[in-house]
């Protein structure tokens, strides 16, 4: 089928291109980052922690309450890590490369011009912020 040739050939040259490979770098030096990783996996035993806790008829409200003090603290301190922080930054430039390019299949799918259609365009026009999925003002 030539359309799905033509979706593979899409997913090679994303892979090639530079906002993908920043993220898998990013994504890398936060998998090496053992203090990270450290924090990543206290937030994981909270969460259980909690979890577990909330589960219980008896629920130790007190208990719930200090899990929920700890997870921001911890939340706070992954989320100041320079390795996150740049791995935060590289996936929302992957996310809207690929949200532009799939506003771009939904403008040609809907007849727009496959030469000149701006999603972009379509969003301020519809005030959606770019993603078409949850939008179906452009039709």
């Amino acid at each position: 089928m030539e359309l799905e040739k033509l979706a593979r050939q899409l997913g090679a040259a994303i892979q090639q291109d530079k906002v993908y490979l920043d993220y898998q770098n990013a994504m890398k030096d936060n998998e090496a980052d053992a203090d990270l990783n450290e924090l990543m996996g206290k937030i994981r035993l909270l969460q259980m922690s909690y979890q577990h806790e909330a589960s219980q008829e008896d629920a130790d409200e007190k208990k719930l309450e200090g899990y929920n003090q700890e997870f921001q603290g911890i939340y706070a301190q992954i989320m100041a890590n320079p390795h996150m922080k740049a791995y935060e930054e590289a996936r929302q430039k992957l996310d809207d490369m690929m949200n532009y390019l799939t506003g771009i299949l939904a403008l040609c799918v809907n007849g727009e011009d496959p030469e000149t259609c701006d999603p972009h365009a379509h969003a301020h026009e519809h005030d959606c912020g770019g993603e078409c999925s949850t939008c179906g003002g452009c039709h």
